[in-house]
């Protein structure tokens, strides 16, 4: 199995939003850090706003935020929405199939059981855990703000002296 380059992309969007924190994104930005087109990553805007996994802000300042906690965005909502097909094999696919043997194989079962497990083991991955995986995430974003927020909040735990 293959993820498209939406999902790919579309994950790597959420990424740089959880990233940047409360700030909001902007999509020229976002398609800088990665190299992409931004009118790729416009596509891809859309499901996910329909989705509510992201969120846009209209206007001169606007751009484009997690409306929720990244650690409540799990890879599975993000891979539902952006794939359009998880057809293994023939008779995972509606309409006429060919095969004879589409009631009585294993096949059609084994791969079933493949692919929920599949998706079982990216329901346990969020967008934080992702950004978390990667402390230098910011720096490497480009998001310069990330490492003076952490040092900043990190002087704020510390005692007064």
């Amino acid at each position: 199995m293959r993820l498209t380059k939406q999902t790919n992309y579309a994950v790597r969007m959420l990424m740089y939003c959880a990233a940047n924190g409360d700030k909001l994104s902007r999509i020229p930005e976002i398609a800088k850090a990665y190299g992409v087109s931004e009118l790729f990553l416009f596509k891809i805007l859309q499901p996910l706003t329909r989705a509510g996994i992201i969120e846009t802000v209209r206007g001169r300042n606007g751009g484009v935020r997690l409306p929720k906690p990244a650690s409540e965005i799990t890879l599975f909502d993000v891979v539902r929405v952006t794939e359009d097909s998880f057809a293994m094999a023939e008779c995972f696919e509606a309409g006429e199939i060919e095969c004879p043997l589409v009631d009585s194989c294993g096949l059609n079962a084994a791969l079933r059981k493949a692919l929920n497990a599949f998706f079982e083991v990216l329901q346990q991955y969020t967008i934080d855990d992702l950004v978390k995986a990667r402390p230098q995430i910011g720096m490497l974003l480009g998001l310069d703000h990330t490492r003076a927020a952490q040092a900043q909040a990190q002087a704020q735990q510390q005692p007064a002296a």
